[in-house]
């Protein structure tokens, strides 16, 4: 667990993170800016600051590097209140209240923050209506992830579980079909049976790939086809690809 979520406060670094942030209407403590960004660049933000009544400090950029280590801020950090964690039953709500056919995704001890931070970004271009993560053993919402999303993380409501597996059931209950992405898969995703139904699209681990027991409570199996002497594909490319396809088929028919 960062600091930053044990005392309910979060960093948020860079221009557009800070930007979706303001306009998504998160609750945000103070920005600071540093003192070398280009004025341009920042005009934008300090207008939706102002409109929010939310205090702009100008610092050295040093502070801002020792604030968000390791991130890219681009000369802007913000303290918000940490993420809220959304619940299962919210997820089913929000995609019947849509219209649409519910599409959620589901990340099995997805570990690295980059690819939690491309997956988000792709699902809510992709109109996914909730992602799922476990508690253990996985990438939360950071500032990594919010940067590596640019900005996704404040739209794409992710729920927070104990036990995956329970949580498939859950679903199933709901009437919502369980595909997997798995290297064993007999079928490819381009000649898989139609994801036009409501449906959960479970991702595994980087490395491991989905665990045994999320694999025999899938519905389903599919695998993306490898043609070239590698073997697997980053698990954010993999997710991307399994996403537009469902886009694709939904839209053809």
């Amino acid at each position: 667990m960062t600091e930053q979520e044990q005392d309910g406060q979060e960093w948020i670094g860079g221009k557009h993170p800070v930007m979706e942030a303001l306009r998504s209407g998160r609750e945000i403590n103070k920005i600071w800016i540093a003192e070398q960004a280009q004025k341009h660049a920042i005009q934008p933000i300090i207008a939706e600051a102002k409109k929010a009544g939310i205090i702009v400090q100008f610092v050295d950029k040093r502070k801002l590097d020792g604030m968000v280590e390791g991130i890219q801020h681009q000369g802007i950090v913000a303290q918000a209140a940490a993420h809220r964690y959304y619940e299962v039953d919210e997820l089913i709500e929000r995609a019947r209240d849509s219209g649409e056919m519910p599409f959620l995704l589901l990340l099995d001890e997805i570990e690295d923050p980059h690819n939690l931070g491309s997956i988000l970004r792709t699902a809510e271009c992709t109109g996914v209506h909730g992602v799922i993560i476990p508690k253990r053993r996985a990438a939360s919402l950071t500032a990594t992830v919010s940067k590596t999303s640019a900005g996704a993380v404040e739209y794409v409501p992710v729920a927070r579980v104990t036990n995956m597996a329970q949580t498939i059931d859950k679903l199933k209950e709901a009437g919502i079909w369980i595909a997997g992405a798995d290297v064993s898969a007999q079928q490819d995703v381009f000649s898989s049976r139609s994801f036009d139904m409501p449906l959960a699209v479970i991702i595994g681990n980087e490395s491991k790939g989905i665990g045994r027991l999320i694999r025999e409570k899938c519905d389903f199996l599919v695998k993306l086809p490898m043609h070239g002497s590698l073997n697997s594909l980053n698990a954010s490319v993999a997710a991307g690809v399994l996403m537009y396809e469902v886009v694709r088929q939904r839209r053809s028919h």
